[in-house]
């Protein structure tokens, strides 16, 4: 299968999230992560913008009633930035979940400013 765009994570709080989680749902993490890869146009049931916010996403991931977020942007048109994730336990995604992801979206943002000498 031939990617359409590439997933990195920023620094490791993916990855941090990911290794509390039960090897069922970093499996069907992983899976959501590839259909995000290969996929022309992604299902919105896996992919969603957030409203009120300047390019933040949310990876969908849900297995019977449980379902967790993990955020996330585009750097470019190819590039999807893994952010922060947490399980999801209320109708609404907390503001405070948003407001880290933003955080760090925008010290991605800084750090590669700095790496590109502006």
């Amino acid at each position: 299968m031939k990617k359409i765009r590439e997933i990195v994570a920023f620094k490791n709080h993916f990855e941090d999230f990911l290794l509390k989680q039960s090897e069922k749902v970093q499996n069907k993490i992983y899976k959501i992560l590839e259909a995000i890869e290969i996929l022309e146009q992604i299902p919105s049931r896996y992919f969603k913008h957030i409203k009120n916010t300047d390019g933040l996403y949310e990876v969908r991931v849900q297995l019977g009633t449980n379902i967790w977020r993990v955020f996330c942007f585009f750097d470019g048109n190819r590039l999807v930035i893994l952010l922060n994730g947490f399980q999801k336990k209320t109708q609404k995604t907390p503001k405070g979940e948003i407001q880290k992801a933003i955080g760090l979206m925008k010290e991605y943002y800084n750090q590669k400013e700095k790496e590109n000498g502006n």
